[in-house]
């Protein structure tokens, strides 16, 4: 393996998840500051922890109490092991407490914005940066005595000790969120930490990540032979780049026409990336086997499942007919290539003690007969991360920053049964959504926009002087950067005006447009 290999993700930064909302921004952070960062979950022992040979540590925030029964339990062996060690929220009350300080009741709860006054402006967190800034809390309890040889750097109307640090020790902490864009200067606090208080270099850029990670591939693969799911999406074509940078060509994609694409998306992924590329792409329509297996289902995990199982049995076929065509069953295709980003291992309960929210066609709802060995070479990155590597491999900025569909396609922005019928209303109204959009010059503002049809939902309305019974459309515009939080955008009203008008009077069975305002969380992204 490279040495570019050996320097960026054998000595990781981790972040110890403590059951917190933020873990995986608090990674996507450090990330920002050009340094590689994996969570582990608290259930973690110390001892596994030092054997990852970690640049340094940060411990995330918490709903817990550290002084309750059954609280996560700090090990002191972590904060005696010489790693830098940064806590955020319940990980700063949880060193405090591991290292002989007093957590308890304040008085006070704090939640929000808060102004937080910095006692230590020379201090190595806070060095350059304002006496008094807005920081984002969320506590209950507070550290009212802080550990021996810990220097106070900062407090809060509610957190007397809110801040603290110990650089001969590496020992840092606050008591807010500096992973939030709330926190004003909470970039420049964890960035301090590990460029200043850790002495990290920060190394891990696109570059880098592009070179590691093909190599990665180029391993892991060997002289074997491998096809590619391509979506035309830009995870399923930076993984291709990646995977056709590796072996050559070895690599055949295999792009399935399941019947639940955009209008015009097929003829946009056959002509647009084989012309950037050259890749090897085989065309596979299976509209009506989707269609088929997805008749009567209405649930959405189950529709989830339902597509990916059908996904996978058409690679398989096709990896059989690939063989076939070049009669050299002697060297059957092994290896399956899928573009599964870090949020979707996540919301699939990929990580311990995650949550499962909803199964991604390519993780969660996997087979468990899978004849494939899987090749996920994005699994650890981010959206943006994927973006910045699609472009050093040399993948077309259309394609790189084409805003992103979910692989499920339609099939998952239909709430209720997928029809032929229902999915031609769908194609319809997104279709004009995105016309008014891109005329708009609005395509790089928004995250995604998708449309989703209201299936098994009716409304009364008035089209042509007469009484009519349709389907709602719901307009979910978010803005994001990497899809673990979003917000909805806000888009011109002239312009949500032109889309409602355009798709109730253009698309059949519609008769009413609805915006979805939901952040996320408490909402996803997609409706199923």
């Amino acid at each position: 393996m490279s040495d570019v290999t050996d320097n960026l993700q054998d000595h990781p930064v981790l972040v110890v998840d403590f059951g917190a909302q933020y873990a995986q921004l608090i990674a996507r952070r450090v990330r920002e500051c050009a340094l590689y960062s994996e969570v582990v979950p608290h259930t973690m022992s110390a001892a596994e922890m030092l054997a990852k040979e970690p640049a340094a540590i940060v411990l995330s925030g918490g709903p817990s109490s550290v002084y309750a029964e059954g609280a996560p339990s700090l090990d002191v062996a972590l904060l005696e092991a010489g790693v830098p060690v940064f806590g955020i929220c319940y990980g700063f009350q949880a060193m405090a407490d591991a290292l002989g300080g007093t957590v308890g009741h304040t008085g006070g709860r704090e939640y929000g914005n808060t102004t937080a006054t910095i006692t230590h402006t020379e201090s190595v967190l806070f060095a350059g940066q304002p006496a008094e800034q807005n920081v984002w809390m969320s506590h209950g309890d507070g550290v009212t005595e802080a550990p021996a040889g810990m220097t106070v750097c900062a407090r809060t109307p509610g957190a007397p000790v809110a801040a603290f640090e110990d650089p001969a020790r590496k020992l840092f902490g606050v008591q807010w969120h500096p992973e939030v864009l709330h926190s004003a200067h909470g970039q420049e606090v964890l960035r301090n930490f590990l460029l200043k208080g850790a002495g990290l270099e920060a190394t891990w850029t696109a570059a880098n990540m592009a070179e590691e990670l093909v190599e990665q591939v180029r391993e892991q693969i060997g002289e074997g032979r491998a096809i590619c799911g391509l979506s035309g999406g830009v995870d399923s074509s930076v993984a291709a780049a990646m995977v056709q940078k590796a072996i050559g060509d070895r690599l055949t994609c295999v792009f399935v026409d399941h019947g639940l694409l955009r209008a015009g998306e097929a003829e946009q992924v056959k002509e647009d990336f084989v012309a950037a590329t050259g890749v090897d792409l085989v065309v596979v329509d299976a509209s009506q086997q989707f269609l088929d297996a997805l008749a009567g289902q209405s649930d959405p995990e189950t529709k989830r499942k339902i597509i990916g199982r059908e996904f996978i049995r058409v690679f398989e076929q096709a990896a059989r007919d690939i063989v076939g065509a070049e009669s050299s069953s002697e060297h059957p295709v092994e290896f399956l290539v899928q573009g599964t980003l870090y949020p979707d291992v996540v919301e699939s309960g990929g990580g311990t003690g995650a949550a499962n929210i909803k199964s991604h066609h390519n993780v969660g709802g996997l087979p468990d007969d899978l004849q494939f060995t899987l090749v996920e070479p994005l699994r650890s990155l981010f959206k943006d991360e994927v973006r910045q590597v699609g472009l050093e491999l040399g993948v077309p900025e259309a394609i790189v920053w084409r805003q992103p569909f979910p692989g499920p396609g339609l099939g998952i922005r239909i709430i209720g049964e997928v029809t032929a019928e229902r999915l031609e209303i769908l194609r319809a109204a997104d279709l004009i959504a995105r016309e008014e959009l891109t005329a708009a010059g609005l395509d790089r503002d928004i995250w995604q926009c998708p449309v989703v049809l209201l299936a098994d939902v009716r409304s009364v309305g008035v089209q042509g002087d007469g009484r009519t019974y349709g389907h709602p459309i719901v307009l979910r515009p978010v803005s994001s950067e990497d899809a673990m939080t979003a917000d909805w955008t806000r888009l011109p009203y002239d312009v949500l005006a032109k889309i409602s008008n355009r798709i109730t009077n253009e698309v059949a069975d519609v008769n009413r447009v609805v915006l979805d305002v939901t952040s996320k969380p408490p909402g996803t992204i997609e409706w199923e």
